[in-house]
């Protein structure tokens, strides 16, 4: 495959560094369909990919750090689900807002959005006490939507007893672990990125 949904186990946990090793891994271009508050994910993964691939503009761009569904509601903005169209590229990455069950709206979750998008996702854990029952969780409802999903991305320090449970309760393949990184720019995005070619 050449197209992936990044989503993650929760808000900070890595979607935006894997999203830029996954373009520079694929030479694939970059769409974040909604962004809330600043600084925009697409500037940072310009920043750090070394590859010449096109950032598509965001479908909805709201201006406060918050859920989608209160962001657009400050900004007086009705977010649809209808209102989102996969962009024609042949190797693209779609980067979500948070977790799966952040909502868009009263009604729509970015779960809903994955499910409509049909594409395969590619899941972020970062170890943390308690990431084992988050990741679980968050797997049960990939299941109960029928997205399938391509592997699992750890990040942060190892905790081989937590990733072992996670493979095994989940059947994920495990594409990369991401130790904690004392600093990224395009070299480390390059380093990881060729790491995770062999994986995909």
């Amino acid at each position: 495959m050449s197209k992936y949904f990044v989503s993650a186990i929760g808000t900070d946990s890595g979607k935006t560094l894997v999203s830029a090793i996954l373009c520079e891994a694929l030479d694939a271009d970059y769409w974040k369909p909604v962004q809330s508050g600043m600084p925009r994910d697409t500037e940072t993964v310009q920043q750090l990919v070394s590859a010449p691939i096109h950032f598509y503009k965001e479908r909805y761009l709201l201006n406060t750090p918050a859920s989608p569904h209160a962001s657009a509601e400050i900004d007086s903005v009705n977010i649809k689900l209808s209102d989102f169209v996969l962009p024609e590229s042949e190797k693209l990455v779609v980067e979500g807002a948070g977790g799966l069950l952040v909502p868009l709206n009263n009604d729509d979750l970015i779960i809903d959005l994955i499910a409509q998008l049909k594409l395969p996702l590619i899941l972020v854990s970062n170890l943390y006490l308690g990431s084992i029952n988050h990741t679980l969780l968050s797997a049960k409802v990939l299941e109960q939507y029928g997205v399938p999903v391509a592997g699992i991305i750890f990040n942060g320090e190892p905790n081989p007893a937590s990733e072992s449970v996670i493979l095994h309760q989940t059947g994920y393949k495990c594409l990369l672990k991401i130790p904690r990184l004392d600093q990224v720019n395009k070299a480390v995005v390059q380093f990881w990125a060729n790491q995770l070619k062999a994986q995909l």
